[in-house]
């Protein structure tokens, strides 16, 4: 089946052109093909070019992005790939101007190691996780089946997993300039400080025993943040109490951006959260959603030191006075 134009002189010598859908069948005496319409479009210069494009639209339904690739080029090209774009190409531009990206690449280079393709590697781990969230097997095949990303055409597993050595090890330096980059970017307002709290449970039969935990190393805010994460029995926001939990906790600026994050054993009380958070640097590291919907501990920046330190106001007497 195709759409055939077919000509005719007039007698004044005008030409006027025709366009019809048609197919081509055998004659049943002389087995010759012979064309046969199935609709008439009527003279070429007065048809609907908006309807054959639904038609051709509507047609490309029922094929694969390659077969209608080939079918609008015609025959002398061929489709080796097709690859998603947009949502990695996005995510891409967005990790560049915080400054993601760069803070890897030198931070990586430090440490002589090939700061452009750590970097790729973990933006890859990333923007999977973001678009199609799956193992790092399963990463390493969408990178090199699935989706086009800039600089990366591949990397095994082994790769993902130094990667992410790499990240966790060099993650207080990486925080560091990214909290820098995004608080320069987004004129961040750290005279103020909002922390609220959250739990979140476990389905599991009891809590994290004593030695399945790791030895506790000191917190000083900067060069070693502490996630000391052990799920235990608390109070549960979730109603939940007969499950063990960990309780998380986000400070965010006036504005609601996230400067830090941090994880709690599960019986922690808000009281005590932000009185180990007092006289602490502050930084940026990364923040999960659905925090409480209005903030009930806020801490204030102390004046006269040179790092950003907060001290805990009280939510109802103190706090409302420096709102101004």
């Amino acid at each position: 089946m195709y759409l055939r134009e077919t000509r005719r002189t007039n007698r004044d010598g005008s030409v006027v052109a025709y366009l019809q859908l048609a197919h081509n069948e055998r004659h049943p005496e002389t087995g010759s093909p012979v064309a046969k319409v199935i609709h008439s479009f009527g003279r070429a210069e007065l048809v609907d070019r908006d309807a054959l494009a639904r038609l051709v639209s509507s047609i490309s339904r029922f094929l694969t992005p390659e077969q209608a690739m080939s079918a609008a080029a015609g025959a002398d090209v061929e489709v080796l790939d097709s690859r998603h774009l947009g949502g990695a190409w996005t995510l891409d531009r967005i990790w560049e101007r915080l400054g993601i990206g760069a803070a890897i690449r030198r931070v990586a280079a430090g440490r002589r190691l090939d700061g452009e393709a750590v970097e790729r590697v973990v933006f890859a781990l990333v923007a999977q996780r973001a678009l199609e969230p799956g193992s790092k097997l399963a990463g390493t095949k969408w990178v090199a089946e699935r989706v086009a990303i800039q600089g990366c055409a591949g990397f095994s597993e082994d790769a993902a997993y130094a990667a992410m050595d790499f990240l966790l090890e060099a993650l207080p330096e990486i925080a560091s300039e990214i909290f820098g980059s995004v608080a320069h970017l987004l004129n961040l307002d750290l005279d103020i400080i909002f922390v609220d709290t959250t739990s979140t449970y476990w389905e599991v039969d009891g809590a994290d025993e004593l030695a399945d935990l790791q030895d506790p190393v000191d917190d000083d805010g900067v060069s070693r943040p502490l996630e000391n994460a052990a799920r235990a029995f608390g109070h549960s926001k979730d109603h939940r109490t007969d499950l063990p939990q960990v309780v998380i906790a986000m400070a965010v600026t006036r504005d609601g951006v996230p400067v830090r994050c941090w994880t709690f054993p599960g019986n922690t009380g808000d009281t005590s959260i932000i009185a180990d958070r007092e006289g602490r640097p502050g930084r940026l590291e990364p923040a999960p959603d659905g925090l409480g919907r209005r903030p009930r501990l806020r801490l204030r920046r102390e004046q006269g030191v040179s790092d950003p330190r907060w001290r805990a106001l009280h939510p109802r007497r103190e706090a409302p006075q420096h709102q101004q």
